[in-house]
């Protein structure tokens, strides 16, 4: 099992879209990973269109929800129905039951609905009354937001927030790339591309995972990936810039989900051992949402991308 055989995966998604390799990847890393990703961007950047290209090229079932503040927790999870012929209830299974789930807008929905959602993503299973029912062992969730609309929009809570194992950030594309994506809806107008003959199957995913798994994460990367969350708790000892800028530091869940993505991130690159630069590499998309900046760091102009950066550059590699 190697990286190649995820060509074809990563070859139908550009077909989609043009450009946004990072975006692409990070969305292969959660796969490899088994992580949800949280999408942030401006409107009409392809999110959506990834997610669905992403979906088509892995063997499984998709469902894409559209987040509204009149949302409910049994628009997702599904509901108890009442058969008269049998008199008793019958559990209705609702769209979290899908194996790839694009939450469009999440930040759009009100909290008692997120926190069906929090379940989902946390334990892979769902509860209705007094019965838990498993999801399926593909079970992988990519939420869109929007980063400037506020009007009918939610803050997501932390809590939530945390169970994203990776944010990624689409960004607007450059003047070619522009002119190759007027290219390329054209010629989808005329000549509409069919999905990918062979899927990638779950079962040829799930020896991948096996793989990224097993791939050799020194115990020195351990202490470093530590020291990279432990100095976003107490970032002053580093600097005290970073020290009036951070609230609040990462949990452990991002000591989890640096090696783990790591990993995959060393995998998709070809190598037999994971490297500091795959941790560097991944670092940003796993902190960016975990991080909570103080009203000085916001008056300052200061992003959680700059903050991880800085210290990036101060914690030793071992």
């Amino acid at each position: 099992m190697t990286p190649a055989d995820l060509t074809p995966v990563r070859a139908h998604i550009a077909s989609r879209i043009i450009g946004q390799h990072k975006f692409i990847d990070s969305m292969l890393v959660c796969l490899l990973s088994d992580g949800h990703l949280l999408v942030e961007g401006m409107p009409g950047l392809a999110k959506t269109t990834a997610v669905k290209a992403l979906a088509e090229a892995v063997e499984g079932d998709f469902h894409r929800i559209q987040f509204t503040p009149d949302l409910l927790p049994s628009d997702l999870i599904g509901t108890d129905i009442y058969r008269h012929e049998q008199g008793e209830f019958e559990f209705r299974p609702g769209p979290l039951f899908h194996n790839v789930l694009l939450a469009d807008e999440v930040n759009r929905a009100p909290a008692k609905v997120q926190s069906a959602l929090l379940e989902a993503m946390a334990e892979h299973q769902i509860t209705v009354g007094q019965r838990t029912y498993p999801l399926p062992k593909l079970f992988m969730v990519l939420a869109t937001q929007n980063p400037v609309e506020q009007e009918g929009t939610y803050h997501l809570p932390e809590a939530q927030l945390d169970r994203f194992l990776m944010q990624a950030t689409v960004t607007y594309p450059t003047r070619e790339e522009e002119l190759r994506i007027l290219e390329l809806d054209s010629s989808q107008q005329q000549h509409p591309e069919p999905p990918p003959a062979e899927p990638l199957s779950q079962a040829t995913l799930f020896e991948m995972r096996r793989h990224v798994a097993e791939l050799y994460l020194d115990p020195k990367l351990n202490s470093y990936i530590v020291d990279l969350v432990q100095a976003t708790r107490n970032p002053k000892l580093y600097d005290p810039d970073l020290g009036r800028w951070c609230r609040f530091g990462a949990s452990p869940r991002a000591s989890i989900a640096l090696a783990r993505c790591a990993r995959a991130r060393a995998w998709l690159d070809g190598d037999e051992f994971v490297a500091p630069h795959h941790i560097q590499l991944v670092a940003p998309e796993i902190l960016r949402h975990r991080l909570l900046l103080t009203f000085e760091a916001e008056a300052e102009g200061i992003t959680t991308d700059e903050f991880v950066n800085r210290l990036l550059n101060l914690v030793a590699i071992p």
